[in-house]
């Protein structure tokens, strides 16, 4: 009991958690207001005051559990879901080295990259959108393939292991194919491009958005985290170069950002259990690269 705690009393606050009790003690202590605490029962606590400090005090409460209405934050659920089949990333990796074996690094001459490689001018005059994604699995030289290999490696694995291997692979296909899509409309004619960085990067904002989407208690900014953990690695990775495509780095972040907001929603994962969902999705997708090179070289 406070010592200056007049005869008429008023209560405040009630709760059945002792340390509810303590907290807003402390606050009732902080704003100078005197107060005693009470037992209505066993298992009740109270806070008392004067009543003439009652509506302050009613005040600095309201305010005090405003402030902390989320905190501390809820735990994330645990994402339970795992793919079936681990290895896909690798395998995607391995293709792209194999494919790099035969074709070599970039050459005028060759039939693989006169077939293959982005050219704007057959894509938009000719129609030959075939190689919006057989652009994706050639490489100018072994640095440009390490380095995509590397990242890919690892980006990829998480990928997959989220949205399953063939949502993912799915989804991964698409969005960089589209990119390539937005760069070529933006460059316009005799632009020409190949490798696998503008999937990568597209890997990097799907990650970005579906991370974030998760977590709900990051504040107001929240929809601006997947967009700045995006740009700072295009700043980092995606910008330096010879050969760098900033454009198809760029579009490729910008449309996984999307991506993954649009793959990110309760029905889309509701889906990823489904065994043949994802092994239909798997197949369709690598049929579409093998479909694409038909394309390019007959």
């Amino acid at each position: 009991m406070d010592g200056r705690m007049g005869e008429s009393l008023v209560l405040v606050h009630t709760t059945d958690d002792p340390e509810e009790t303590r907290d807003c003690s402390l606050v009732l202590s902080a704003a100078d207001i005197p107060h005693t605490i009470t037992s209505p029962s066993q298992s009740s606590w109270g806070i008392a005051v004067a009543a003439e400090s009652a509506d302050q005090a009613l005040s600095e409460l309201t305010a005090y559990a405003e402030e902390n209405r989320d905190w501390p934050p809820r735990t994330l659920e645990q994402d339970r879901f795992r793919p079936s089949f681990h290895l896909l990333s690798p395998f995607i990796i391995g293709c792209l080295v194999l494919l790099y074996l035969e074709t070599g690094q970039w050459r005028h001459d060759s039939p693989w990259f006169t077939a293959g490689a982005g050219d704007s001018t057959a894509i938009l005059a000719d129609g030959q959108y075939f190689r919006l994604v057989t652009a994706l699995t050639l490489h100018a030289d072994t640095l440009h393939l390490l380095s995509n290999c590397v990242l890919g490696v690892f980006l990829l694995h998480y990928l997959f292991q989220f949205l399953g291997n063939g949502i993912g692979l799915a989804a991964l296909l698409t969005a960089a194919s589209l990119a390539n899509l937005i760069n070529v409309v933006a460059h316009g004619r005799d632009h020409h491009f190949v490798g696998f960085s503008t999937a990568i990067f597209a890997v990097i904002g799907m990650l970005s958005s579906l991370n974030f989407r998760r977590h709900s208690a990051i504040g107001r900014t929240r929809w601006l985290m997947p967009l700045m953990a995006g740009l700072a690695m295009l700043a980092m990775v995606g910008s330096e170069g010879e050969r760098t495509d900033l454009g198809a780095h760029f579009f490729g972040l910008v449309i996984g950002l999307i991506a993954g907001y649009l793959f990110g929603t309760k029905p889309v994962l509701a889906l990823r259990p489904s065994f043949w969902l994802q092994t239909i999705l798997t197949g369709a997708s690598l049929a579409v690269f093998l479909i694409a090179w038909k394309m390019a070289l007959s």
